[in-house]
């Protein structure tokens, strides 16, 4: 593989974003924006159904991947229409509203994007789900799926988000092993650019970037003390400004400082990502832990994920969850709502679910087990398998102005433009 192909893979496998098209399982044309009674499914029970799914290219095909999987055991016809990633929130938006939605589509559970489950239930485009759904959604994460008890998602797989750690940059710099401390963190940026190379490419002139990495720093610095920080914050007991997301604003600073971040940080894109994680020039990088895997695969370098290290005195603590979720859109035909259903029941079988699971480089939402954990995940394996991480914490934030003031504002922490207590307060103002 030449070098501009593997840093094309690479891009690819974080961010990068294709053309939109449609891919017809089971041979021909299944359902569209709800206009058809289904057909012929060719077992004469199931109606066929159609999805749309983010796609970062024509490799990215994981969802339709499990679909054909499904396509090929039942007979069922099943249309995949994927968008390109960034417009993908649009289109779902625009196309619900319009009542030309597929039958099917990936959302994000909770309330803080304009496609999450909750926001989009409550506006009765989603259709409730059956007791198998409802029985996948991870403990504690109920509100994120359901309104007064009915099911409106059903979780695809738990989704590890942390800290993709290169070992072979990593010997190559002399760091013989991850950071166990926050303490040690630091010492490994020194020890990085003294090797030639920086411990942390960061995407900062993305506040979706900055943000994620905001809240893996989070996961100790807030939530394995106080998992229930966001329903507090809801309820007006603490704040931003008056609680450990304090700390984790002055840990990005201190970091920075330290220089641990590339140069230009705070302008940085997805393509520096691509090029110091995927090149070797850096250590590591805040993405989904399924990037590992491509990264690895088209470098041939060893990569696994990481938790991002506690500061002196904490525990270990990381940041997983059920990041994505299959909805049914409401205004379907019923027989078609009720295959689509029958096959979110088929995806939630333990060896479909564990299908998924690998296709997708994630967690099984079946449950944990480190027996079976891909490679990448065996640094935090333990962690994952007691329990010890929290869910993306903007699942739950009332709105996606706080994650944007989050990210937004660690980008004007990276240029000195903004300090910590304006952030803090910009985060509790968006709270509203």
């Amino acid at each position: 593989m030449s070098q501009h192909d593997a840093a094309r893979r690479i891009r690819w496998s974080l961010l990068a974003v294709p053309v939109a098209g449609a891919l017809v399982l089971a041979g021909c044309s299944g359902s569209s924006d709800n206009d058809a009674d289904g057909g012929d499914t060719g077992n004469g029970d199931l109606a066929g159904f159609s999805v749309m799914v983010a796609q970062a290219n024509d490799q990215d095909d994981f969802y339709a991947q499990i679909l054909e999987q499904y396509s090929e055991e039942t007979g069922v016809e099943v249309e995949v229409i994927p968008y390109p990633s960034d417009a993908y929130n649009t289109q779902v938006t625009t196309q619900l509203q319009a009542g030309n939605a597929a039958d099917v589509m990936i959302l994000a559970p909770g309330t803080g994007q304009p496609i999450s489950v909750i926001t989009l239930a409550e506006a009765d485009f989603l259709e409730p789900l059956d007791e198998t759904s409802a029985g996948l959604i991870p403990e504690g994460s109920e509100a994120e799926y359901q309104i007064d008890g009915a099911t409106f998602a059903q979780p695809t797989a738990l989704t590890p988000v942390g800290m993709v750690y290169n070992v072979t940059a990593a010997d190559e710099a002399g760091v013989t092993a991850y950071p166990e401390t926050y303490e040690e963190l630091l010492e490994a940026c020194t020890t990085a650019r003294d090797g030639g190379k920086t411990f942390t490419v960061l995407a900062g002139g993305i506040p979706f970037n900055t943000g994620l990495f905001s809240m893996l720093i989070s996961a100790t610095r807030v939530y394995a003390e106080t998992p229930d920080w966001n329903e507090q914050r809801a309820a007006g007991e603490v704040t931003f400004a008056d609680s450990g997301w304090r700390e984790v604003l002055e840990d990005v600073v201190e970091m920075n400082d330290a220089g641990c971040f590339q140069d230009g940080a705070a302008g940085g894109t997805f393509d520096n990502i691509t090029a110091g994680l995927g090149g070797g020039t850096s250590l590591t990088a805040a993405v989904p832990g399924s990037a590992a895997a491509s990264i690895s695969d088209a470098t041939g370098a060893e990569l696994n994920v990481q938790a991002f290290p506690p500061a002196d005195g904490q525990e270990a603590f990381t940041v997983t969850g059920a990041n994505y979720a299959w909805g049914i859109n409401a205004s379907s035909d019923a027989d078609v709502k009720e295959s689509a259903q029958a096959f979110l029941d088929w995806v939630a079988q333990p060896e479909n679910a564990q299908a998924y699971a690998e296709l997708s480089g994630s967690v099984p939402i079946t449950g944990i087990d480190p027996e079976t954990l891909l490679p990448q995940y065996e640094p935090i394996g333990d962690l994952l398998s007691s329990g010890a991480y929290a869910g993306l914490p903007n699942a739950t934030w009332p709105n996606p102005a706080v994650y944007d003031a989050l990210g937004t504002g660690v980008q004007g922490l990276l240029t000195g433009q903004k300090t910590v207590d304006q952030v803090l307060d910009e985060m509790d103002a968006a709270w509203g």
